[in-house]
């Protein structure tokens, strides 16, 4: 067809297809089909008249086409003001419940706090620790009662505090999963423990003084912790009321409302304690600037999370929340051959343990009471010798090196390695055995124990190095675990799997360390149950069954906490190894693509597409 008569049968169609471009008002669907015919005439164009300006106009209106049908794609600075104007409201709205039961418990353990002092005044004392209330009396009689926001650098204090409340929070939130119970139990424990240091303070007739020092930074902390809770019972509140979802279904969907929750409030926790380190130490400050700024923290609090969220409520929110789809809860299948995220390995974890808790877990003990029962046995010296465990919250995690090294007991480190070799021996035979490639012959299940134990040897040194410990923790743990199951999969030599562990980590350490990320903070907080209310009701409920001396009770509390902490340990490990051991399938396909290889060996020359046979 000559040019000329190109465009005179198609420029009435062009012409109509600028008018409906200049319109405010556009149909989608119309857009689309405008999009097709243009692209259509413009490679018609591009072949037969490559250098004519029919080609330059068509080209200019498919441009016009396109950047109207995607110019209103969400951006990802749009999805993120999307969050904070729509997503979050409407999760603390329809988790308004939750958000109740949290503010009473809070406000009516302050008010138990508040009480108990008032009828003992030595509850103040037993609450906030003898120590502390002799500096305050002494800060009190030199004049500066709230020397305490002082002592330290506006830069140290402000960090500090910030990590401290973070961990507090996700600590009340991860608790929330003990359907709801745990949350509330640690609500109520820093409740009191608030309203007991207000009535010191009233006691001391410093009520004024210090209401406006504490909840200078105490408004946007305690309102945190509030919202915190509220977290947690929502996550819980799926085990408790699954609805028409199994109970995992509904945990899975709560956990992640959860979790959304929790990132709302981090910029909260980190304004605070901005605040606690560079402004409250000012306590020269006008009374009536501090009061004005309490007033404003409460107004932002009870406006953003009160207010808000019902008026968006009334009016309407801008579209549904946005929910994951869920995987049946049976024969999830694991995608062996998909480039995955992390958080679709973290859930593919969980479907392992789903299908192999079991094996997972007598793995697990066999390493913990192996461990155990040498290291408090083979010695002649006390199992408080052997073993300490400071009584505060995280304190097991403050002294968790004396797993991996002890000038006490020599013999830690090789039984540490040796019980990371079996954990490692039945996560990745049970990996292997779930892909369908399990080792059958004695010799390859022997190759599968011998790597395995070398990776714990090596997970063994870098655990038990004090130099640049936390470096080498976040550089070469999650290596090694990937080195390890590369060797045990592809039954190569150790050092020829270093090179093939290699080019899988090229250009994918991002992915890597994002992985080992995600799991290194759920791990630290599900080892920090062991320091919770939760053990601490165990060993009374011991108590209250046998009847020991007072020492003899220390060392059987002290074995017991061994055995449970190396459990822990040990069980928090194969997540770590399946994590990996999973991350290994997916580095694969992005470096090798076997599957997709494989595909394309499988094409014939009778393939059909789009239901037309292709010569």
């Amino acid at each position: 067809m000559r040019e000329t008569n190109f465009i005179e049968q198609n420029k009435e169609k062009w012409s109509e297809f600028e008018q409906t471009l200049d319109r405010e008002r556009k149909d989608p669907e119309k857009l689309n089909d405008l999009f097709v015919q243009i692209t259509d005439d413009l490679s018609y164009s591009r072949t037969f008249y490559p250098n004519r300006s029919v080609r330059v106009y068509l080209n200019g209106l498919a441009q016009r086409v396109f950047f109207s049908i995607y110019k209103n794609r969400p951006s990802r600075l749009g999805r993120i003001f999307s969050f904070w104007t729509d997503e979050l409201p409407q999760l603390i709205y329809e988790s308004r419940y939750a958000f109740r039961i949290s503010f009473f418990c809070f406000v009516l353990s302050v008010a138990i706090g508040v009480l108990s002092c008032a009828m003992d005044p030595d509850f103040a004392e037993v609450i906030l620790g003898e120590s502390y209330i002799d500096m305050t009396i002494e800060n009190i009689n030199s004049g500066d009662p709230m020397a305490v926001y002082k002592d330290r650098g506006a830069f140290g204090m402000s960090l500090g505090i910030t990590m401290n409340n973070l961990w507090v929070s996700l600590l009340i939130f991860v608790l929330g999963a003990f359907f709801g119970i745990g949350a509330v139990v640690v609500i109520i424990q820093n409740g009191i423990m608030v309203g007991a240091f207000q009535y010191f303070f009233i006691q001391q007739g410093l009520f004024q003084e210090s209401f406006l020092t504490i909840w200078v930074h105490g408004t946007l902390e305690m309102s945190a912790m509030v919202i915190a809770g509220a977290a947690g019972i929502t996550m819980g509140r799926g085990l408790v009321f699954p609805g028409t979802y199994s109970r995992l279904q509904a945990f899975q969907r709560s956990a992640r409302r959860g979790i959304k929750i929790m990132v709302g409030i981090a910029p909260i926790i980190i304004t605070a304690g901005f605040i606690e380190g560079y402004l409250t130490r000012h306590t020269e400050t006008p009374d009536i600037i501090r009061g004005l700024f309490i007033f404003l923290c409460l107004a932002f609090i009870l406006i953003y999370f009160v207010w808000y969220p019902s008026y968006k409520a009334r009016h309407g929110f801008n579209q549904p929340l946005r929910e994951t789809k869920l995987q049946p809860d049976k024969n999830q299948e694991i995608g062996w051959h998909r480039i995955k995220s992390s958080g679709e390995i973290f859930a593919e974890i969980f479907s392992f343990y789903r299908k192999y808790l079991s094996q997972v877990a007598l793995a697990a003990l066999l390493a913990a009471i192996l461990f155990s029962t040498a290291s408090l046995f083979l010695t002649d010296q006390s199992a408080g010798e052997v073993f300490t465990y400071p009584n505060r919250i995280f304190g097991t995690l403050s002294v968790i090196s004396q797993f991996f090294i002890s000038e006490k007991m020599v013999l830690i480190p090789c039984l540490m390695a040796l019980g990371l070799g079996i954990v490692g021996y039945a996560v990745y035979g049970i990996i292997m055995k779930e892909e369908g490639v399990q080792p059958v012959t004695p010799l390859a299940r022997f190759s599968l124990l011998g790597k395995s134990v070398l990776g714990g040897v090596l997970l063994e040194l870098i655990l038990m190095t004090n130099d640049w410990y936390t470096m080498l923790i976040f550089l070469l743990f999650p290596l090694i675990m990937l080195w390890t199951y590369t060797s045990i999969r592809e039954g190569r030599n150790s050092f020829v799997s270093l090179s093939r562990t290699t080019l899988l980590v090229s250009g994918n350490l991002s992915r890597i360390y994002g992985l080992f990320l995600l799991l290194l903070v759920t791990g630290i907080l599900f080892f920090s149950l062991t320091d919770t209310l939760l053990v601490q009701f165990f060993f009374a409920l011991v108590g209250w069954i046998v009847n020991f001396d007072q020492d003899t009770m220390d060392q059987l509390s002290i074995i017991l906490l061994t055995y449970l902490n190396t459990f822990v340990f040990f069980f928090l490990m194969t997540m770590f190894m399946l994590g990996f051991g999973l991350l290994y399938y997916a580095l694969l396909e992005i470096n090798a693509a076997p599957n997709l290889l494989d595909q394309i060996r499988q094409i014939g020359p009778e393939r059909r597409i789009r239901g037309l046979q292709k010569e």
